[in-house]
């Protein structure tokens, strides 16, 4: 059973892998919901009213529930669809003193239908008016919204955090010289900001922090409380991005180059160098490769790293892959579906014949990949050259502290390089034999799934799950008849 569940595992892990992501402001963030600026966009109606009669709930379950009465008070959207209305009878669960006020909104007029009243304060009321003037995008939208970020009013504070979470990367960066660099900080190390808002901030921080907030941030990825570490994803994207690639042997140290180090860790720990590797340029790509490549060493979870060795063009650590998926076993067998595909995105020749000596000592696993993955499509693009590959970077001076394990040697020695790039042979071995067009960072098997693989994942889990409930009650049926 424990065989399904790595299929399963597999199959969603690459699907997100390849999945594109545009670059919003927090890459590591995740929007509670709509926006108010969003819902009163959809709505044709939105007013603010104040509660004039509420009647008292029905005695019974089958009683229909009564309306409640709200005179408008101030239109915000929608005054030609309201033909001088001043009443709404609608339903309203809650309790609320008479003459308390409520966002209301309606839809498809003449005959509009009321959404649930949501209580509001005076403040609140005065928030929603002014998003209505506000521009649709930019920093000064964005300024706006800045000065609600942990407002009292939770309403208000989740909602201008939204609306950070939605915004383009570019905009954030364009408000830097209006950030609040040190309410950011203070909400950053505080353990009661939750997690989610924290990476916001912290993503902030990367924008408009100095050196001088370096020894904070190291001190926090240090410590052992998960409290102090919550946004790590966000906050080692932070550090690097404030000490740049100075940083990276302090993360490899802690996270990648760390046997030790907690699943959720290491994954944060990537998903930063991730970050780094798609929407920056303060860290070359070469550099943040070396971290990535650690993960071999940790064969259960070096399928984390594979599609992004294959997106960035790294085919020096081939010869790598080959033997993880040779000496995979039942606690790394998922490795194998990305290993395939890693060798299906390589233009160097030996990537076929790899394929074909692989597919006999496991079919299924490149029946599986090729199943699931689209195929390469044709391409006009010349065939690959130097260019194509990782290009060799500047000789990186190891950390004193951090002293490499004997498994790094081996790395570093079975790839036919050094920690600080791909080599240069590798380089010319692409421009003189590839004999395949190489794979752009658009082509289909590297950034995004066609429709048959995002159905066919949705099946493949649906009948994984099947099998293993039915699995279940079938032990449990044996179990009692025995």
């Amino acid at each position: 059973m424990l065989r399904y569940f790595g299929l399963l595992l597999v199959a969603c892990i690459a699907l997100l892998a390849i999945t594109p992501r545009p670059l919003w402001a927090c890459p590591f963030c995740t929007s509670v919901a709509q926006t108010f600026t969003e819902e009163i966009t959809t709505m044709d109606a939105v007013v603010v009213a104040r509660l004039t009669m509420a009647p008292p709930p029905p005695k019974t379950a089958a009683e229909e529930v009564p309306k409640s009465k709200f005179e408008i008070v101030e239109v915000i959207k929608g005054k030609e669809h309201l033909s001088g209305k001043k009443v709404i009878e609608t339903v309203f669960f809650g309790e609320a003193k008479i003459g308390s006020k409520f966002l209301i909104m309606g839809v498809d007029p003449p005959n509009l239908m009321w959404t649930t009243p949501l209580l509001i304060s005076d403040k609140a009321r005065d928030y929603l008016v002014d998003i209505i003037d506000l521009p649709p995008e930019g920093p000064k939208r964005l300024e706006f919204f800045q000065a609600y970020l942990e407002d009292e009013d939770e309403m208000l504070a989740r909602d201008a955090y939204d609306e950070f979470a939605r915004a383009p990367y570019d905009d954030v960066k364009a408000l830097k010289a209006d950030m609040k660099h040190d309410q950011l900080l203070e909400w950053i190390r505080s353990t009661d900001i939750p997690a989610s808002r924290r990476r916001l901030y912290l993503t902030m921080l990367g924008v408009c922090g100095t050196p001088q907030d370096l020894p904070v941030l190291e001190e926090m990825l240090r410590s052992d409380d998960r409290k102090v570490k919550g946004g790590l994803d966000a906050m080692i994207a932070c550090y690097l991005t404030l000490r740049g690639a100075e940083g990276m042997p302090l993360i490899e140290e802690l996270f990648l180059n760390n046997d030790k180090a907690e699943y959720a860790d290491t994954y944060a720990a990537i998903m930063a160098l991730r970050f780094h590797g798609d929407q920056d340029n303060i860290i070359p790509r070469p550099r943040l490769l070396v971290g990535l490549r650690y993960m071999l060493d940790r064969p259960q979870l070096a399928d984390l790293v594979i599609p992004d060795l294959a997106k960035w063009e790294d085919w020096s650590v081939m010869e790598k892959l080959v033997t993880l998926f040779k000496d995979a076993d039942e606690k790394s067998s998922w490795v194998r579906v990305p290993v395939i595909n890693y060798l299906r995105a390589c233009p160097l020749p030996k990537a076929d014949e790899y394929i074909t000596e692989l597919e006999k000592v496991d079919p299924e696993s490149v029946k599986r990949a090729r199943t699931f993955f689209p195929t390469p499509a044709a391409s006009d693009t010349p065939p690959a050259t130097q260019s194509s590959a990782i290009a060799p970077s500047p000789a990186i001076e190891p950390n004193p502290a951090i002293a490499p394990s004997p498994a790094n040697k081996r790395n570093a020695k079975s790839a036919g390089r050094d920690v600080a790039g791909a080599s240069a042979p590798i380089g010319k071995e692409i421009a003189a034999k590839s004999a395949r067009p190489a794979l752009r960072q658009s082509d289909p098997l590297i950034n995004a799934p066609n429709l048959f693989t995002l159905v066919g994942v949705t099946l493949v889990v649906g009948g994984l799950l099947t099998f293993v409930q039915g699995s279940i009650l079938c032990g449990a049926g044996r179990g009692q008849a025995g």
